[in-house]
Parts: structure tokens; sequence; C-alpha cells
């Protein structure tokens, strides 16, 4: 029996050891220069909101804490969605003004490798810009520091809540540089290929019901085109 007991302790602290390890991976750093920085194109910058209740439509499989906006909205339960969520929202630009509309479609990946803290999701953007065009945004994002710094901590916390200060850079492919693939649709951005990058900036956090203030940016370089983003 004692012999049981043991294996049993030594099997749990080794799961304990291997959680551990994962959660506080050295080798896990904060991106926090974007890869185009770097570039001297022109490019737009928008910013959105990821408070599900702040958008215009947010909606899931029904399973997730973060409640379906508007209420009538459908959830996504058939098979061959249930893995995927929706958003729309407002874009802005630096001045606040509204200067165009986003649908962004997410799909957690099958490469997620948490052991490698990747926590890897596939998504596309539609972006129109009235009187522009419209762009298509191919990317792989990797949520594992927004679920170790913020979601983790949220859950652990007396009040399931998390408070502070956070920025990452979500983007991690397909391109070569951890670049998303940017394909113009319609309009001034008509057979136009490019790059973006998409961040997150949060300062609140629910364990209840997502996020409370938390917002995100999307960069994308326009090497061929010129916009006017107010």
């Amino acid at each position: 029996m004692k012999y049981l007991v043991s294996l049993l302790i030594g099997m749990l602290f080794g799961v304990a050891l291997f959680a551990a390890g994962m959660y506080y991976n050295p080798f896990t750093g904060h991106v926090l220069v974007s890869p185009l920085a770097v570039l001297k194109d022109k490019h737009l910058d928008v910013t959105y909101t990821l408070v599900p209740g702040e958008t215009i439509l947010y909606t899931d499989n029904g399973e997730s804490i973060v409640s379906t906006h508007p209420d009538r909205v459908a959830e996504l339960w058939e098979p061959a969605i249930v893995d995927t969520r929706i958003a729309v929202v407002l874009l802005k630009g630096s001045r606040g003004s509204v200067v165009g509309l986003g649908i962004k479609f997410s799909t957690d990946s099958e490469q997620t490798a948490l052991i490698n803290s990747q926590a890897l999701v596939n998504s596309a953007w539609h972006v129109y810009l009235p009187g522009q065009g419209t762009l298509l945004v191919d990317q792989i994002e990797n949520y594992w520091p927004y679920l170790r710094e913020i979601v983790v901590p949220a859950r652990w916390s007396s009040g399931n809540n998390w408070k502070g200060s956070f920025f990452w850079i979500m983007t991690q492919g397909p391109g070569a540089l951890g670049t998303a693939r940017v394909t113009g649709g319609t309009g001034t951005f008509a057979g136009m290929t490019s790059e973006a990058v998409e961040s997150l900036t949060a300062r609140a956090y629910s364990a209840i019901n997502g996020p409370v203030s938390m917002h995100g940016s999307l960069t994308i370089i326009l090497p061929k085109a010129t916009i006017e983003t107010e």
C-alpha cells in the first residue's frame, strides 16, 4: 500500500512540476515591437473594442463565459463551425473617428502546442473601408501570453478578475517574419498583397464575463495604396 501511495504522490508531483514548467516557461517572452516597425511604407492603423457587449455583433458556440451580442444573434453550434468565433466591430482611426467596419472569424488551431507556449488561433479579417475598398487579412495568432498573464490570474484571484497593463503582438504568421498575409479585395486595394500585424492591449478582465477593458489594433502595410483614415 505504501508503494502505491508513493507512486501516486510521485505522479501528482510530476504533473504539478510539468504544469509549473509550462506556465513559468523561461523561454516565453513578450514581443513588444511590431515586425513592421522598421518598414517605411505607408500603413493603415485602426483600433477596435474587444469587449463583446460593445461590438456590433459577437457570437460563438454558446459555451464560453462570454455572452453573445446582441441577445438575438444565433449561436454557432453546428459541427462545422462549433469552434468558430465571429466578431463584427467598428474600426477607428488615430483620432477615434470611425473609418470602417471589420468582420473577424477565429478558430482554434490544430497546431496548438501548450508545451511550446503556443495557444494558436487561425483568424481572418474582412475589412471594409467606405470609399476605399476591402481587404482580407489571414493570420495565425498566439494567445498563450494572454491566457498566462490575464485569464489564469483572473481565475486564481479571489475577486475573479484581473486588472493591470498588458500589451502583446498577437500575430505569429503565416508570414516568415511573423506577419499576417493581406490580400486586396476591391476598390483601391484590388490586386494588392501586403503584410499586417494585430496587437492586443488590456486593462481589465473578468473570469465570469470576459474582457472588461480591452482593445485590439490592426496595422496594415499599404505599399501601393493611399488611404485617408480620418
